[in-house]
């Protein structure tokens, strides 16, 4: 059921999945589904939940996003989505796999090896490594679901991107009012809410949105703040 939720969807999507890409998917899910009995990672769960609210709704970024090549940061990943989901599809980019937890980085770094999908897998908290030189402004694409509102996740993920490069926020539809209350924050980092993409995930009628900031200018030295002044409004 997965390998047909997932070729039906991706085509809808225009992407082509190969068999070997469908092969990666089962492999990942039945690493997911194990590891998520020691420890948790989603919330999801069944292999039809899994290929439409993890998988597909991960590769929908491609069709809105050139991703070929481009060195990528999954900010607060959990299990891998949407950056490892992104990766089985365009192998050829280079992603890293950012998750505050061990066990979750340790079992990425695990199952990416296992795979063959070479990743970066790093822990710790983004406010604070997003202030160190090895990773602030290094990116071209930041990427996370579901980890925050806009406007913290704005403070969180630009600092990692280069000027030019963008944050791709994968969010529910009814997020009118959070990207608004976020266009401020964004200014202030040196970014630009440059465009915002409805859809409906293929073979559901769940409506999705990827919110797409664009960096314009290098982030302010003071930013990212501590977590407990990101937390407050306004910046």
């Amino acid at each position: 059921m997965l390998e047909e939720i997932l070729a039906g969807g991706a085509k809808a999507l225009g992407i082509a999945l190969p068999e070997k890409a469908l092969g990666l998917y089962r492999a990942y899910y039945t690493a997911l589904t194990e590891a998520n009995r020691q420890f948790n990672l989603t919330a999801i769960e069944g292999e039809d939940q899994a290929a439409y609210l993890h998988f597909l709704d991960s590769l929908a970024v491609l069709p809105r996003a050139e991703l070929a090549g481009k060195t990528i940061i999954d900010v607060g990943t959990g299990g891998g989505i949407p950056g490892l989901a992104l990766k089985i599809a365009q192998p050829d980019m280079e992603l890293t796999l950012l998750d505050a937890t061990e066990k979750k980085t340790a079992f990425l770094e695990a199952l990416t090896a296992k795979l063959g999908l070479p990743c970066r897998c790093l822990t710790g908290r983004a406010e604070e490594l997003g202030r160190e030189s090895a990773w602030r402004e290094t990116f071209d694409v930041a990427v996370a679901r579901a980890v925050a509102e806009t406007r913290v996740l704005a403070e969180i993920c630009l600092p990692f991107v280069k000027v030019g490069g963008r944050l791709l926020a994968l969010k529910s539809a009814d997020t009118d009012g959070e990207l608004e209350a976020a266009e401020s924050t964004v200014r202030a980092l040196g970014g630009v809410i440059a465009a915002i993409h409805d859809y409906t995930l293929p073979g559901t009628d769940i409506p999705r949105r990827i919110a797409v900031i664009e960096k314009t200018a290098p982030t302010p030295e003071r930013f990212p703040r501590r977590w407990a002044a990101i937390q407050k409004k306004g910046v």
